[in-house]
């Protein structure tokens, strides 16, 4: 018992100093974000003083700059329907291939799970090449970019936990007259609400703070430029940087994510746990 306590007492410590080292880059952030940009690479560590304070000019600035709301209504755009999309059609397929046993659907299956260990480096120059020739450099092109890049994760998660939902309540619906849309949508969605829900926040995570697909698709020069992207613009030429109007806007890009995880946070291990291990 006193070797347990000992144990757990060396892992809370641990995981408190692992809480201080993971929020201490937000804290500089946003304390560097009132600060005047002539004092932050002086003294980044240094909390604002009267001289140094420079009040919401950063952001105010960082806004105008930037034309930061448009920015932010695209990447919503995309985030969103990406997301929805890749859950929709990853169960889905996650379900076809799990209940119809055949090579074809093995096939399937290891196709997606090859996908998750390809290096998005190896495929970025080609990937970016057929996302122009087929006109693809667009908010809805890049939603079926990130379906296409999304899939192989997800649909990993929603086939482990398809497998540890009993059949026998597919049949029962199927006996009461429902088609097999009626027993999806009816039935088994409602189960794959964790897995689901997992599913949405990692995606969103990676779709709202991705920066080289958007950059290497739609490019500077177009008026559907996401976040990461705007944000690049308050780096000039000479490597000359506005520090302040940068930090600013890095707070303002994390603080819908950040709600949206907290909001869910309670189901990741749930849906993570569930879909790598069940079945």
């Amino acid at each position: 018992m006193k070797t347990r306590k000992a144990v757990n007492h060396v892992v809370f410590v641990l995981l408190c100093i692992l809480i201080v080292l993971f929020l201490t880059p937000i804290f500089f952030i946003i304390l560097n974000s009132f600060k005047g940009k002539l004092f932050i690479s002086d003294n980044p560590f240094a909390l604002p003083t009267a001289e140094t304070f420079a009040g919401l000019s950063n952001y105010i600035n960082g806004v105008e700059k930037t034309n930061f709301f448009a920015a932010f209504g695209w990447s919503l755009f995309i985030t969103v329907f990406s997301v929805i999309a890749i859950i929709l059609l990853t169960s889905m397929t996650a379900y076809y291939i799990t209940r119809v046993k055949s090579k074809f659907t093995s096939l399937i299956y290891y196709m997606f799970a090859f996908s998750m260990i390809v290096p998005f480096q190896m495929v970025m120059f080609t990937m970016s090449k057929l996302a122009n020739t087929l006109h693809l450099n667009n908010p809805w092109g890049m939603v079926i970019l990130y379906v296409g890049f999304g899939s192989g994760l997800s649909v990993f998660m929603f086939s482990g936990f398809v497998k540890s939902i009993p059949i026998e309540i597919e049949e029962a619906a199927m006996i009461d007259g429902c088609t097999p849309l009626q027993t999806y949508f009816g039935v088994v969605m409602p189960i794959l609400k964790p897995t689901a829900i997992t599913v949405a926040i990692l995606n969103a995570m990676w779709i709202w703070n991705d920066y080289l697909l958007p950059y290497l698709v739609i490019g500077v020069s177009t008026n559907y430029k996401t976040i990461p992207v705007v944000v690049q613009y308050l780096v000039g030429s000479y490597g000359a940087k506005d520090m302040g109007a940068m930090m600013a806007l890095l707070v303002l890009a994390i603080i819908p994510i950040v709600i949206f995880y907290l909001a869910c946070q309670k189901y990741i291990i749930e849906g993570v746990v569930a879909g790598a291990v069940k079945g």
